[in-house]
């Protein structure tokens, strides 16, 4: 099955760029560009793709109000030059199925959105250590209730601790389909977006250490 991606970002060499990367793989096609942030949202809602890349700063809407509107209906990647702490928590709190910053290459770009469509969530390695240093200073505030059972919470640690779907069920000895539906269930109870959004939970809780 071929990827269908839309990429938004206000320039338009990263575009070109995005778009040779991505077309050049064999089970991805870019349908379509957008320079700003509501023809973005205009383009994913007309063309449904099953990934948006989108830029943090474009004119309009910018690329985190982007992943508010469309995370529900379909998988956006924030890509970007800037790393700063609040995009990067933003992003997640809005539901980005990934945070990658443009200087990370081609190699990781296709990873992302390969992830992403596995359910999955990369984040550029730049950004991660900092993002857990955050998340284990929220766990030393007053923690989230915990509405989990004991199985969905050790899977909930797991993907705090970057287990793929795969990893968790040969850990556990149960099948991919119960693993995907344990996490439906941790999403609903604890009101995440992605798995980015579980592992949040789990470090603000304290169940991940």
């Amino acid at each position: 099955m071929t990827t269908r991606i839309v990429i938004a970002d206000d320039q338009d060499d990263i575009r070109i760029g995005f778009r040779l990367i991505l077309d050049s793989q064999p089970d991805m096609t870019v349908v379509g560009e957008a320079a700003d942030g509501a023809k973005a949202v205009e383009l994913a809602r007309h063309l449904r793709p099953d990934v948006v890349l989108a830029d943090i700063r474009m004119p309009g809407l910018d690329g985190l109000e982007v992943t508010r509107q469309l995370a529900q209906e379909t998988r956006v990647i924030v890509v970007t030059t800037f790393d700063l702490d609040d995009y990067v928590h933003t992003a997640l709190r809005n539901g980005a199925a990934g945070f990658l910053l443009k200087r990370s290459g081609p190699a990781l770009l296709i990873e992302a959105v390969r992830a992403a469509m596995a359910g999955d969530t990369l984040i550029s390695p730049q950004v991660t250590v900092r993002l857990l240093r955050h998340l284990r200073a929220e766990a030393g505030q007053a923690p989230p209730p915990d509405p989990l059972t004991d199985r969905e919470r050790e899977i909930a640690v797991l993907v705090a601790h970057g287990r793929t779907n795969a990893d968790i069920a040969t850990q556990l000895f149960i099948s991919a389909g119960t693993v995907k539906t344990h996490l439906s269930n941790i999403q609903r109870k604890v009101g995440a977006a992605n798995r980015v959004g579980i592992a949040a939970w789990a470090w603000s809780s304290g169940a991940a250490r």
